[in-house]
């Protein structure tokens, strides 16, 4: 098996209108049996900064009693690659990726992305997905990798 075919895929956030000033439905990621996570956002058209961008994580699966995730949230977070604060999505950040790399060991089950627009005229477009890696069993088929079909060559 290709190390590829290991990962799981969850749809968080799957392509929709365009939002303005309100959250984002979000979909809970359930990481039993897995131990790194990468959470993806990817922008199309916004025209204002996001207002909110993190990862939070409960032992509930309705996440009750959320937490934010130290290290995970866009705008208070030190930026790994600089040694200075992240930044908030903005207004020119359209056709980017944010991603979010998780180390499972000691965290909670279930994990959920926050996102929020900020108040502009149009608002920001935006899709989200997850990615969980090094799973106690590997999936075997395109249905336990998240997928609705896959080719393998």
């Amino acid at each position: 098996m290709n190390i590829v075919q290991s990962i799981k895929r969850v749809s968080v956030t799957p392509p929709g209108a365009i939002v303005d000033a309100a959250s984002y439905t979000t979909a809970i990621i359930d990481t039993l049996g897995y131990h790194k996570l990468a959470v993806t956002v990817y922008l199309g058209a916004t025209d204002i900064a996001m207002a909110a961008l993190k990862l939070q994580e409960s032992d509930a699966s309705n996440m009750g009693s959320a937490t934010d995730i130290t290290g995970c949230v866009f705008g208070t977070s030190t930026n790994p690659d600089t040694g200075t604060t992240s930044e908030l999505p903005t207004a020119d950040d359209d056709g980017k990726f944010f991603t979010f790399f998780v180390d499972l060991q000691g965290r909670k089950r279930y994990i959920d992305l926050v996102a929020t627009a900020g108040d502009g005229s149009a608002g920001t477009y935006l899709t989200a997905w997850a990615e969980l890696f090094v799973g106690n069993d590997n999936p075997e088929n395109a249905t336990e990798r998240g997928l609705a079909a896959n080719l393998i060559a």
